[in-house]
């Protein structure tokens, strides 16, 4: 089915369906090229939801050949801070190399905002491929998560009720572990080391049957040499309070073994579990290191290492939010403080969304957000809001950088404290 909507001259929309599957599969390969063969990436179930995937064909083209696509996943429970809005997970968006620079990456944004305005979703989030390429679009760095290197027997502090934790190490497969996870995951997102009302912001759930499908195929051919996925299981009591899946490779060297754990979802509900979690990951049989991905900047090992500096901690981005509808957004999460501001907001995309934006709210109550005539006490474009709208990054920070510009003196400070967050936002799968 083709869809009406602004393309350059020589293109055009199309609704793509299940029986696009390897259609999708080949312009993904062009735009994202791997070792892996078609055949194979073919034999796993595709995560995508097939009324949010739109494919570009060019004229001349009758065949099903895409030169362009993107989709979105439908998260409507997407954590903000203090509460969850329905968002646009924004993903597999590629342009053959041959159409680029024509103007197609554009259009696609375009339909992806516009389809978001009609679904009522106020948020638009992604994982770049590539840093420059979205700030364009609105969107902003709203979370990083921290990359750490552990040498084998890493030294933990101890944390009281640790040992009190039962473990399992098993081969990891949905039919006994998916509940499990799917639970522990979002309990631990609501209270984070098990704070009582505050949640972790970012923290997307697997919300469809498609995404859960394909997270728990573990096809051989993408395993990058590793073996299959195995899962630690902690619980107390009886009670499952954390898990950890992770992948061994070992190699042989005239010195003996050398190994590395790749570490996926590390997910706790408390600090004692974590440190049950981490006292098994720092200590398998013949590896020498163990790499996490995708933690927290605040997570829990950030602490109960005894020497983070020798893990040599790195900063990466992590989950970029484009704000969709403003008023919605902003009456839609919680403020760590009082805050009664007006912000002047452009966008060069969504003309509805620019102008003085009222926001008042008292700590972690109920918020309002309407347009004004008064004149701003704050000035930035609508990707600093993005930047800033999850509680990661400071609206100070970034009016150091000039991207946030203080018209009322005095109005900054507080507004900054009130948009933070006390955990940081993260969100522990790339989609």
């Amino acid at each position: 089915m083709l869809i009406d909507a602004p393309l350059p001259a020589g293109y055009r929309f199309r609704q793509l369906t299940a029986d696009d599957h390897q259609a999708v599969l080949e312009i993904d390969a062009w735009a994202f090229p791997s070792s892996g063969s078609l055949e194979d990436a073919a034999r796993s179930a595709s995560p995508l939801t097939w009324e949010r995937a739109v494919g570009i064909e060019a004229d001349g083209s009758d065949d099903g050949t895409l030169v362009g696509h993107h989709a979105s996943y439908p998260f409507s429970r997407f954590p903000v801070p203090g509460g969850e809005l329905p968002t646009a997970g924004l993903t597999w968006v590629g342009v053959h190399p041959q159409h680029r620079r024509r103007g197609l990456l554009t259009a696609m944004i375009d339909l992806h905002l516009a389809r978001c305005r009609e679904r009522g979703e106020a948020l638009s989030a992604l994982f770049a491929a590539e840093y420059p390429i979205y700030g364009r679009f609105g969107y902003g760095r709203a979370a990083s998560d921290v990359r750490v290197t552990l040498r084998r027997g890493a030294a933990l502090r101890d944390v009281p009720g640790a040992a009190e934790h039962t473990v399992r190490v098993e081969h990891a497969s949905r039919e006994r572990h998916g509940d499990l996870v799917a639970g522990v995951h979002r309990a631990a997102g609501a209270a984070p080391g098990g704070l009582p009302g505050v949640n972790r912001p970012g923290w997307a759930t697997r919300e469809t049957e498609a995404l859960r499908t394909a997270y728990w195929n573990d096809n051989p051919a993408f395993r990058r040499g590793l073996e299959s996925r195995r899962i630690v299981v902690v619980e107390r009591g009886g009670e499952p309070r954390g898990y950890a899946t992770f992948r061994r490779k070992l190699d042989w060297t005239h010195t003996g073994t050398e190994g590395t754990a790749h570490v996926g979802e590390v997910v706790a509900l408390d600090a004692a579990a974590a440190r049950a979690l981490w006292g098994v990951l720092l200590d398998l049989d013949l590896m020498t290191e163990t790499r996490p991905f995708l933690l927290a900047p605040d997570d829990v090992l950030t602490q109960l290492l005894v020497d983070p500096r020798a893990a040599g901690p790195q900063l990466v981005d992590n989950v970029w939010v484009r704000v969709v509808d403003v008023p919605t957004a902003l009456a839609g999460r919680r403020y760590a403080a009082d805050v009664d501001v007006v912000l002047g907001v452009r966008d060069a995309h969504l003309p509805d969304n620019a102008g003085a934006w009222r926001v008042r709210a008292s700590a972690f109550g109920e918020a309002s957000c309407e347009r004004t005539d008064a004149a701003p006490d704050l000035e930035l474009d609508v990707r600093e809001l993005g930047a800033a709208y999850l509680g990661g990054v400071s609206l100070a920070a970034l009016a150091t950088a000039g991207l946030v510009t203080e018209r009322a003196p005095g109005a900054l400070a507080p507004a900054s404290a009130a948009f933070g967050w006390p955990v940081a936002p993260v969100c522990s799968w790339v989609f």
